[in-house]
């Protein structure tokens, strides 16, 4: 059975691979103030092109989330998030375990707009509430859309309007920066957001994401941060040799290339037999909408998820491609569409 439940099903990249083994026997520092951890740093500075900012590197995307938002709000402090936002669906409250309220705009796309934020931040009024400080936006999204660079530079505006931070949750960044008429670009995101990590773990590494501070208010005693949430590895040189290899010859935007190329390679298929979709993706996850007979029948050969019911006969499922899967893959699970229908006339 094959999967097309995530992007992190495989391990890591061959490169990666090398590359770890390569320096595997080389004694370094630990706690990532180690060789590979600073060529990773330089590396990604020059990407996003400003030296000012600090980089951090941490195991996994929730960690990740929780760290940033825990240093950036006070206690009385809330967040601003979509309601398909990852801290809010799929991260088992650890925002809220650390004493702090997401309120939660839903949203058809899985994209905050200014206008929403804006009326957040004048629902809350006094001290017997929240205040509302941070803005988080993913990209892509949960629902494989993407932020254009006007849409970011306008919630960057209102949160300067309104005296909040704006964090990215980048865990599929590299998605979203090579998908179809993006024109956003990793300098922009470091540009407009305040914090925001780019995530290794869904693009090719085996594990980790580069934390982004460019506001440097935010920079000072960060490190405390990270040790009190488990989060300062002895080994970190595990996760900067990685981020080495993703960075240093262009292999992270060809991985989310290839990524998002089967993706599309999907939806052209299902598309060409009818099929209408939930959100209009150019990412590497794919929302069509499809007969609940065909799904029990695909569910039989491959693995993914339902997310939910359209009507009575149809419900959308989730399909997700990575670096590594293969086009006969993809044209075989078109190929099985295409055989229900054969059986099933009329196919929708």
């Amino acid at each position: 059975m094959y999967r097309f439940t995530n992007d992190y099903s495989e391990g890591a990249h061959p490169q990666i691979l090398e590359l770890m083994a390569r320096s595997n026997l080389n004694q370094e520092e630990g706690y990532g103030n180690d060789s590979l951890c600073r060529q990773a740093e330089q590396l990604l500075k020059a990407a996003i092109e400003d030296e000012r900012a600090a980089v951090h590197f941490v195991s996994g995307g929730t960690q990740a989330n929780l760290i940033a938002l825990a240093s950036m709000l006070k206690p009385y402090e809330s967040v601003i998030s979509a309601a398909t936002g990852h801290i809010f669906v799929h991260e088992a409250g650890a925002i809220e375990a650390t004493g702090h309220k997401i309120n939660v705009v839903e949203t058809p796309d899985g994209k905050l707009t200014p206008d929403q934020v804006r009326q957040v931040v004048a629902q809350h009024t006094d001290e017997h509430m929240v205040m509302p400080r941070v803005v988080f936006v993913s990209d892509s999204t949960e629902l494989g859309t993407t932020y254009s660079k006007a849409e970011l530079e306008s919630l960057r505006r209102v949160c300067t309007e309104k005296h909040l931070y704006l964090y990215l949750d980048g865990a599929r960044l590299g998605s979203a920066l090579v998908s179809a008429g993006a024109d956003l670009t990793l300098p922009d995101v470091a540009r407009l957001a305040d914090m925001f990590y780019i995530g290794g773990t869904k693009n090719g590494a085996l594990l980790g994401e580069a934390m982004v501070i460019c506001n440097e208010a935010l920079q000072a005693d960060f490190r405390f941060h990270l040790k009190q949430r488990g989060a300062l590895l002895a080994k970190g040189r595990v996760m900067g040799v990685q981020f080495v290899g993703l960075f240093s010859g262009g292999l992270y935007f060809e991985l989310a290339r290839q990524a998002n190329a089967m993706a599309q390679r999907l939806a052209a298929g299902l598309k060409a037999l009818g099929y209408a979709f939930l959100t209009d993706s150019t990412t590497n996850m794919i929302f069509p909408i499809l007969p609940n007979p065909l799904i029990r029948f695909l569910e039989s050969r491959y693995a993914f998820y339902v997310i939910a019911p359209v009507d009575e006969a149809r419900s959308t499922i989730r399909l997700v491609t990575s670096w590594a899967t293969p086009a006969e893959k993809v044209d075989e699970f078109v190929a099985a569409v295409k055989e229900w229908c054969e059986r099933s006339a009329p196919c929708n």
